[in-house]
């Protein structure tokens, strides 16, 4: 069975043009998606901006409520969990959010947002909350000197991973990674990215990796979902959707990636090497 099901899944939202009347429309953000994702793989979710991708992560999540169809999380039911039930499963269903910045309260210090989801749902004591906070920090490549530290105090990479820390907090099993690396310069995503692969395979997270950009995807991912105008499009082997493309809309998205012929070559090559051989590899972000 998948850790994730998700069937029919349509999320219409209501929308009022004043020049026509009152008359009510809607946007068809996201169209009858069905997918599975399975657990400790990585589905790429890719597509261009406006396609609906960020919506079905949340919609998975229950972030948004869908307009019909179905999500199940490792056999239940999310769309029909009552709230005590969701409480608990949220532990297990976790997202790192687009914008590092903005996903941080600035009012907070590091050692409060991260232990925020501990003071929710566990009842630790001081000084093993804090003790967890540390190791979690670690785990992203931060050290404690940061807990005092407002999120102001930090580059764009660094306010990520404090945002990725947060999200293990709870040990989850499942976590839907809404473009995390698309504010940032593209060696600051390398590190992102290759520090998202090493945290996969030391906590054994399965991940839903929502990007528009198919080089980060192919190092990445397990498999890809193509999503156009809220429908998916093609569903494959992230070897065979990158490389042997049956969906014209997937042939575009590759053709539109850039190439670079001169000099060192492509720059994204760096997340095509292990995590040996990078020089992006989880490095300090300046």
């Amino acid at each position: 069975m998948a850790l994730v099901e998700v069937r029919n899944l349509t999320k219409i939202f209501p929308v009022r043009a004043a020049a026509f009347g009152d008359g009510a429309d809607g946007l068809r953000a996201v169209d009858d998606v069905s997918l599975d994702i399975e657990s400790g793989e990585t589905l790429g979710l890719v597509g261009e901006s406006g396609s609906g991708k960020s919506t079905l992560g949340r919609l998975i999540l229950r972030l948004l409520e869908p307009s019909s169809g179905s999500v199940r999380f490792a056999g239940r039911d999310l769309l029909h969990a009552g709230s005590r039930e969701m409480r608990r499963l949220r532990r297990d269903m976790q997202i790192i959010f687009q914008d590092p910045f903005s996903s941080l309260d600035p009012r907070m210090r590091v050692e409060e947002i991260v232990a925020e989801p501990l003071l929710v749902h566990e009842r630790l004591p001081h000084a093993e909350r804090r003790k967890r906070v540390v190791e979690l920090l670690r785990a992203v490549g931060l050290e404690e000197s940061a807990l005092p530290r407002y999120p102001h105090a930090f580059s764009g990479g660094q306010r990520q991973r404090i945002g990725i820390a947060r999200a293990l907090a709870l040990r989850p099993k499942f976590i839907v990674c809404d473009e995390p690396v698309s504010a940032l310069d593209v060696s600051v995503g390398a590190q992102i990215v290759n520090l998202l692969a090493r945290l996969q395979r030391d906590f054994g997270l399965t991940y839903l990796f929502i990007s528009h950009s198919m080089p980060v995807v192919r190092y990445l991912a397990t498999r890809v979902a193509v999503m156009f105008r809220g429908k998916l499009v093609e569903v494959g082997e992230a070897e065979q959707i990158t490389t042997r493309p049956a969906h014209p809309y997937t042939r575009s998205l590759l053709e539109a990636t850039p190439r670079f012929e001169t000099g060192g070559g492509d720059p994204q090559a760096q997340l095509r090497k292990g995590p040996g051989e990078s020089t992006l590899d989880c490095g300090r972000d300046r």
